[in-house]
């Protein structure tokens, strides 16, 4: 939590500051007044300052290795329930694993129009891995950052979903199968589609194609930033009362029953936001898949 030494500006821009390595321009002057040589370099940014000036080339460590982290998570427990899985009743982590196997596959059924095989597993996929990125967020604040920083990690965003580039990248993934559908399926047709709808007609072909472009377009940017949208805002929730802890002895209690309170609020944005990106997903490769 916010310490005597550190401003709650500076705790929360802390808190919100991921780990990241890139190319620092040449002739750049670092935190600790050193100077970037000849050429540049490669090194881990020292606050938000130096990651802006790494650019797009700049590479958030903490988000890549929790989020990677929590897949490999996600594949172990269903192999290992998979493993254990009888034809009796199930019991324990077997069946709320079956549960949610269960509920998936139902939604698939009721939402998606197509035959495709890919699209049960991709949708049970992302719910799940969803699912983990954002339970991340109900780790206290402080804890890992506080034990990671024992060890020289100044900068950790520990909840992947909190970050733009992870969340924006699995909805470019879900475009592209989109784009891919799209053209598999429909052909010609794709065109045809965007350049006579809504006006079936040749003179409306740029005003057809701008819409339904920019309607296309839409789609990965509102899959990508409702997720990230959401969740930003709880972690910053989450940051503004771990802050309160360090306004004094008064302040205790409130922030205590506030964090428990919107710890317990913050599990239905968990799962909705998962299930949101979720079916999202499934709506959009089941337009792709509709052939008229």
């Amino acid at each position: 939590m916010a310490g005597s030494t550190q401003t709650i500006s500076e705790y929360i821009v802390h808190h919100l500051t991921n780990l990241a390595y890139g190319k620092l321009p040449e002739g750049f002057v670092r935190e600790d007044g050193s100077v970037i040589g000849e050429g540049g370099a490669w090194v881990m940014a020292h606050g938000g300052e130096e990651a802006t000036a790494m650019g797009f080339n700049a590479i958030h460590i903490d988000s890549m290795l929790w989020s990677v982290g929590l897949g490999i998570v996600f594949c172990w427990m269903f192999r290992s329930v998979a493993k254990k899985a009888e034809a009796g009743v199930p019991s324990g982590m077997v069946n709320v694993l079956e549960m949610v196997v269960e509920f998936v596959d139902n939604t698939v059924r009721d939402t998606f129009h197509g035959r495709n095989k890919m699209i049960a597993p991709l949708a049970l996929t992302i719910f799940v891995w969803v699912f983990l990125m954002n339970l991340m967020d109900l780790i206290p604040v402080d804890l890992i950052p506080s034990l990671l920083g024992l060890v020289g990690v100044h900068f950790q965003k520990i909840v992947p979903s909190t970050d733009p580039n992870i969340t924006m990248g699995m909805a470019l993934g879900i475009f592209i199968l989109m784009l891919y559908y799209s053209i598999k399926i429909k052909g010609f047709g794709f065109v045809k589609e965007l350049t006579m709808n809504p006006f079936n007609h040749w003179l409306f072909i740029p005003v057809n194609l701008f819409m339904e472009v920019v309607g296309l377009l839409a789609k990965p940017f509102s899959l990508g930033l409702r997720l990230f949208g959401n969740m930003y805002a709880g972690e910053m929730i989450f940051i503004l009362i771990a802050a309160l802890f360090s306004a004094g002895v008064a302040w205790m209690l409130p922030a205590g029953l506030l964090q428990v309170a919107w710890s317990i609020f913050h599990i239905l944005v968990i799962v909705l936001q998962a299930f949101i990106f979720m079916v999202l997903t499934i709506v959009y490769l089941s337009m792709a898949h509709e052939d008229h």
